[in-house]
């Protein structure tokens, strides 16, 4: 049965019997007639099929729940019951919000020192949708805000702070300034987020406590998109202090300080609040505090803004 679960699990996510059969490894036959073979035990059709898949049906979206909760249990019983030296293995899957991706390098490199035999699968993600993985047992743990939109019924690990910059091309009018203004930012051409990520919406707000409303000149869900079109281009764009320690923006562009409104909010680790947690989750979690990663992280950022003149009190 719980075979055919996984089985079921990939035909929901790849919605397309060929590519989940490739992704289980197995031949399409197999897939297809241990699906067939799940609706004979459990007496009512599954899958909406024609001459190719169709989507589930109501009783199937049902099944899909219980089996979402049945292989993550199944998962987490076999991490705590394994015998052996009691190395930890199976796999992580990980999402991040955009923003964190310059940071969770270090996250997952220091993760795979201590757990070389986990395999970690690691995707970029809005919060929202981490949110709902975390839920529906799509993912083990994620990197997300932490206060901006609370999230519930998850366990939570600070790793820094994000706070948000300027950056733009250099203006021989803004040599020797320390900071600008919301205010003053919202009349440049801007590439921003798009409005499904939380960064954006902690943009618009921010924006909005100044009194003002920007409609960006490029929208982008992509972190380094930013970085580039501002370097070859004619816009500017807010990111987090965190992206300057992987891209230096070089001696064509600078960095202020975002200004009345201060804003500042918290990154970290979430997994869902459950008994037992997922054993690589609450791993990943036991990392990042026995390494201080988030000690290492502000360090990291800090330098790359000194590099600019700029300071970031810890």
């Amino acid at each position: 049965m719980l075979r055919k679960l996984y089985y079921l699990l990939a035909l929901s996510r790849e919605r397309h019997f060929g590519r989940a059969a490739e992704k289980c490894r197995i031949a399409q036959p197999t897939l297809s007639n241990a699906i067939r073979q799940l609706e004979e035990e459990l007496g009512a059709p599954l899958v909406e099929r024609g001459q190719r898949f169709i989507d589930l049906t109501p009783e199937g979206e049902k099944v899909l729940e219980f089996a979402r909760r049945m292989t993550s249990d199944f998962e987490a019983l076999t991490s705590a019951i394994r015998p052996g030296d009691g190395a930890l293995s199976g796999r992580l899957r990980l999402a991040a919000i955009p923003t964190a991706l310059p940071m969770v390098a270090h996250l997952v490199a220091a993760f795979a020192r201590r757990h070389p035999n986990v395999h970690v699968i690691l995707t970029s993600s809005s919060s929202q949708a981490i949110e709902r993985d975390l839920q529906t047992f799509e993912l083990d743990a994620g990197v997300t805000y932490l206060d901006n939109e609370p999230l519930s019924g998850v366990t939570m690990q600070p790793l820094y702070s994000e706070r948000y910059f300027l950056l733009a091309r250099r203006r021989p009018e803004w040599e020797g300034r320390t900071e600008i203004g919301w205010a003053e930012t919202a009349a440049l051409p801007l590439c921003l987020l798009t409005s499904d990520m939380q960064n954006r919406r902690i943009a618009d707000s921010s924006f909005k406590m100044a009194g003002k409303t920007v409609t960006p000149a490029i929208e982008t869900n992509s972190i380094i998109n930013l970085f580039t079109l501002v370097r070859y281009g004619p816009w500017s764009s807010i990111v987090p202090g965190q992206l300057l320690a992987l891209l230096p923006p070089g001696e064509d562009l600078m960095v202020l300080p975002l200004a009345r409104p201060a804003v500042t909010y918290v990154v970290g680790i979430v997994y869902a609040d459950r008994s037992p947690p997922t054993a690589a989750a609450k791993a990943l979690a036991g990392v990042a505090a026995r390494d201080k990663l988030a000690d290492r992280i502000a360090a990291l950022t800090q330098e790359a803004l000194a590099r600019h003149g700029v300071g970031l009190e810890r």
